[in-house]
């Protein structure tokens, strides 16, 4: 098979301009929009839930700064927190501002804020079936740390999947890098080996894991990404977030940055990049994001980026000049 063909769900051997067309919704690359408008029919949202986490690297366990790049909000600024225990009502919330919108009827449940496996066990399991009773939500997806995921909050886990058999269980890690000497970096706090654990483990739960990585962190260069790729290309992921690295007000990131010590990437690097990084990626792996969205009142830097559409527009435009599309370049 050349790198002009694929294989079907059959195991039928199509040309990737069928697979694009068909499969992909005519992106040039295996998106998470395109992969639940197949598994459900209609679009599909996500829901950003406030759990009232903390994380261990702000609560004393590991650290009181967070990662370098973390804002003050845990990563959930766009979360719905109306009563943070109350996940019926934030998700109620949520669906009243699509208002009358013909926007379909079938939603995921997204713990993003924080640690989103961090507490007691009794109340995660409260908190993620709250979610998941919920008759217009079809899963949900926790966003967490490799070290957050104790035999206890496996337990849980497998009991929801257990106890919910026509919904799905997601798991997010923050890996953001393989590479150990950008860990330290960033204060991830946690060695790559904790990372490949958790992804042993949650594989072990058949529970999809969805990994973070952030493109542009000080230090690295497009080979240092694309390894991070490779490595993760054999992981046995399901999705994986491409995230461009955000300056935000009150981080610690965001003195070194205003101190000179590093420049972010530019609108041409970043799509360059972008490029190789889905160029590389598996095909079977599910991109659920390709850029992603800084707060405007807290983004120092970069401010292209507050043009979301603008920067989809130039990387699709960019991938089908140059013949471009996942999984072309895989190793």
């Amino acid at each position: 098979m050349n790198n002009k063909e694929t294989k079907d769900a059959a195991g039928c051997h199509v040309s990737i301009e069928q697979q694009i067309r068909d499969e992909w919704a005519d992106k040039p690359y295996n998106s998470l929009s395109a992969y639940l408008k197949k598994e459900y029919g209609e679009k599909v949202f996500k829901i950003a839930l406030d759990g009232g986490f903390t994380c261990p690297n702000r609560d004393g366990s590991k650290g009181t700064r967070g990662c370098i790049f973390c804002s003050a909000g845990g990563s959930g600024e766009f979360a719905t927190s109306v009563t943070e225990n109350n996940i019926p009502q934030q998700i109620e919330a949520a669906l009243a501002r699509f208002g009358s919108k013909n926007v379909g009827r079938k939603y995921i449940a997204y713990f993003q804020a924080y640690t989103g496996t961090y507490d007691a066990p009794e109340r995660l399991y409260a908190l993620y079936s709250a979610a998941l009773s919920h008759p217009s939500v079809c899963g949900i997806s926790i966003a967490t740390r490799p070290d957050c995921l104790g035999e206890d909050v496996l337990d849980v886990l497998s009991r929801c999947r257990t106890e919910f058999p026509d919904k799905f269980v997601w798991i997010e890690l923050g890996l953001q890098s393989m590479h150990e000497r950008t860990a330290a970096y960033i204060r991830r706090g946690y060695p790559l080996s904790c990372f490949e654990e958790a992804i042993k483990n949650l594989h072990r739960l058949q529970i999809p894991v969805v990994v973070h990585v952030i493109l542009g962190l000080p230090g690295e260069n497009d080979g240092d990404v694309l390894a991070t790729i490779d490595y993760l290309n054999a992981c046995g992921i399901f999705g994986i977030k491409l995230q461009l690295l955000h300056i935000l007000k009150g981080t610690d990131l965001a003195e070194e940055f205003e101190a000179g010590k590093f420049a972010c990437l530019t609108k041409e690097h970043y799509i360059s990049l972008l490029i190789k990084c889905i160029d590389r990626l598996d095909p079977d792996i599910v991109l659920h994001r390709v850029t992603g969205d800084g707060p405007a009142d807290l983004l120092v830097a970069p401010k292209w980026s507050l043009y979301k559409w603008d920067t989809l527009n130039t990387l699709h435009r960019r991938m089908r000049e140059g013949g471009h599309y996942q999984g072309r370049e895989r190793k």
